[in-house]
């Protein structure tokens, strides 16, 4: 029998719809948490401000009134005496009250004041005084015909069944260390509070238990992982790897150094890495991962390294075979333009083992490309790659140690939770020398002048991008914008460059000729819709125009400013942009003062919360009902290290005050493979 038919009004038709709001059990309707809490605090109408939500107590003073007006619309007037002050209560479309009124009536009242006509209109009422109700109302997401009344009621009777028994989830010691209420009063208090400050502090407990549940759940995996898999114990051969990093035409940033060290200890441990590598545009994240390919083939094994484009393949096998030239790696390079006999030699000589280091795209994947000794596998900007495809070229080795590279800065507090079971290390530091990039915003008004500045400096010989945003809901007016600037910019610059053309409309083999053609000088400019892609080396390109600015996020602008400023000379980024609201204005302000992309990421979650960050389509992200990554980011470090300490604990595995926590591991399967109680 469901337990929630027997709470009375519950009926087959009610629970349906209890269904589709995700509640098919009392623990669910109890855990369904509201989204706000209405101050219903009683309010003195002399002392409230105009346009206010108030709450009042008074006494019925005339019999109701009823206008009807427009196919069946209504308004209710009943004047009310409140305090000293005679005031009129408007209801709208409840023509029914004309008879549920009477004159001496007492009445509770919630609405919107407006001070000079001495109006409220009324939002909720309640006949009797407001004695007995709460001051902070809480309001739930409902399906149309559950009231917030209605279902305060259920509420009430829920916790009448549950008669004070609720299983404890986390153990004393705990919520004595962080102060936190037991968690049946916690429950109680987020449904029928008694003050504000009892909501923050049941809020907490539901927020720490949300992320250290989860957080237990990715360092289960770690662990699991880590033991299970157990990685190869490279030893590598130091005295080569010094030698390399000497004769590099640059020294490592102190960030560079300490990521490198990391990788190092995990490639000479016993557990397999599993590390993540954030780096800024330009931190310099290709020589670290030649350090950690050079580590491997000391030790004895291949490396790979997959990238999402042909011409990141080619880019990448260029400056690695530059880099490691005087180690005498042998670097290759695999894509679908490689075909017929050159291919087969390739994958023949990597089957034998004398390829050291194979680059290239998902061509790696197939079925036929096998590896000698592949003990290191890297992949840049892996969130491109499916699961699935990642998981492939890992298996192409016995356990091979895999490092994932990104040039999207992460917010710690993102990372920590998308990437809970990974290590993350990050590149916070550009090499020295490297020019800020100069930042200007402009009104879309200025288009001419940044046309003429865009042809000054392809006449120095300099190349420029020229991105126009593209949504899918307006597609074909985004590329009908990008055709006539192209035309616009073909037509100028007649005689003095070759202008080229982007958009999602070409094949992707158009879409690589166009890129070719623009890192080969072949074409000054580019006119592009979709984003250039991360990772493109240009360095004769110093100045990236962005049509539209207000339409990205703060980490996509930063992204694509980061294509320029590669090389030498001075570069620039002009946004142009005319945005209506004050955060869009905000946004604009912050890239002209900042080319840091941490803290740009980290004021990006802030103006767009969490959801937004990697887009609707992205589901990294788990979801929680109470928890906000953004203002919980504190929590969610705590939980972070608490979680940690205690997978790694004897004591949590074997006490029973954790039983709880176990039992929440093994129904999501993070613990197969453990020994629980």
């Amino acid at each position: 029998m469901n337990e929630l038919k027997e709470i009375k009004g519950i009926g087959s038709e009610t629970l349906l719809h209890l269904k589709d709001l995700g509640i098919h059990t009392l623990h669910d309707l109890l855990h369904y948490f509201p989204f706000r809490y209405d101050d219903q605090r009683l309010v003195d109408v002399a002392e409230a401000s105009h346009e206010e939500r108030i709450t009042i107590e008074g006494k019925v003073h005339s019999e109701p009134g009823v206008m009807f007006y427009q196919k069946g619309k209504s308004k209710a007037t009943v004047r009310i005496q409140t305090g000293r002050h005679l005031i009129a209560a408007v209801f709208f479309n409840q023509p029914y009250l004309k008879k549920a009124f009477s004159i001496g009536d007492i009445v509770t009242l919630t609405g919107k004041w407006d001070a000079h006509r001495q109006v409220l209109t009324v939002q909720s009422h309640q006949k009797g005084p407001h004695k007995g109700q709460t001051d902070y109302a809480p309001v739930y997401h409902l399906k149309v015909g559950i009231t917030n009344l209605v279902f305060r009621k259920w509420m009430k009777q829920a916790f009448q069944l549950l008669n004070n028994t609720l299983p404890e989830t986390l153990p004393t010691s705990i919520r004595e260390q962080y102060k936190l209420p037991n968690k049946f009063d916690a429950l109680h208090t987020m449904h029928f509070p008694e003050n504000e400050g009892a909501i923050k502090q049941a809020r907490r407990y539901f927020v720490y238990e949300e992320l250290l549940l989860f957080q237990l759940k990715m360092q289960a995996l770690k662990k699991k992982e880590s033991e299970q898999k157990q990685g190869n114990k490279m030893t590598v051969d130091q005295k080569k790897i010094d030698a390399y990093k000497k004769s590099l035409p640059f020294p490592l940033t102190a960030a560079q150094t300490r990521v490198v060290d990391e990788i190092i200890h995990d490639l000479t441990s016993n557990g397999r890495m599993n590390r993540l590598l954030q780096g800024d545009v330009g931190s310099g994240k290709t020589v670290v991962a030649s350090i950690a390919l050079l580590a491997a083939h000391t030790a004895g094994y291949q490396g790979a390294l997959m990238v999402p484009t042909e011409i990141l393949a080619e880019q990448h096998a260029s400056s690695l075979a530059d880099l490691l030239q005087p180690t005498g790696i042998t670097v290759a390079l695999l894509t679908s333009s490689v075909k017929g006999k050159a291919r087969r030699l390739l994958l023949e000589s990597l089957a034998e083992g004398e390829i050291d280091i194979l680059i290239g795209t998902h061509a790696l994947i197939q079925e036929d490309v096998v590896f000698s000794n592949l003990g290191l596998v890297i992949t840049d900007e892996q969130h491109r790659f499916g699961v699935n495809q990642r998981k492939i070229l890992r298996e192409k080795g016995l356990n091979p140690d895999v490092l994932f590279m990104t040039a999207t800065p992460i917010p710690r507090t993102l990372a920590i939770t998308v990437f809970g079971e990974m290590d993350v290390s990050i590149i916070d530091e550009l090499p020295a020398g490297r020019k800020p990039i100069e930042t200007y915003w402009v009104k879309s008004n200025y288009l001419e002048r940044v046309v003429g500045f865009i042809e000054k400096e392809v006449k120095k010989g300099r190349q420029a991008y020229v991105i126009c945003p593209l949504i899918e809901e307006s597609e074909k007016l985004d590329v009908q914008n990008a055709i006539e600037m192209f035309e616009v910019l073909k037509e100028r610059l007649k005689g003095i460059t070759e202008v080229g053309l982007m958009h999602g409309r070409l094949h992707p083999e158009q879409k690589d000729q166009v890129m070719k053609e623009f890192a080969e000088n072949e074409t000054g400019v580019l006119v592009s819709t979709t984003v250039v892609e991360v990772g493109v080396n240009v360095p004769n390109a110093t100045l990236m125009v962005i049509q539209d600015a207000d339409r990205f996020g703060l980490s996509q602008l930063h992204q694509l400013r980061g294509r320029v400023g590669r090389g030498d000379q001075q570069s620039y980024c002009i946004l142009m942009a005319d945005p209506k609201t004050e955060v869009g204005k905000e946004r604009m302000s912050i890239m002209c003062e900042t080319n840091d992309g941490f803290v740009l990421s980290e004021r990006d979650l802030e103006l767009r919360g969490a959801g937004d960050f990697f887009g609707k389509k992205q589901s990294g992200l788990p979801e929680f009902k109470v928890a906000d990554l953004v203002h919980d980011y504190r929590a969610l470090e705590v939980a972070r290290s608490d979680a940690e300490k205690l997978i790694s604990s004897s004591v949590f595995w074997d006490n029973p005050e954790y039983i709880y926590l176990r039992q929440s591991l093994e129904s999501s399967g993070a613990t197969e493979g453990n020994q629980l109680d």
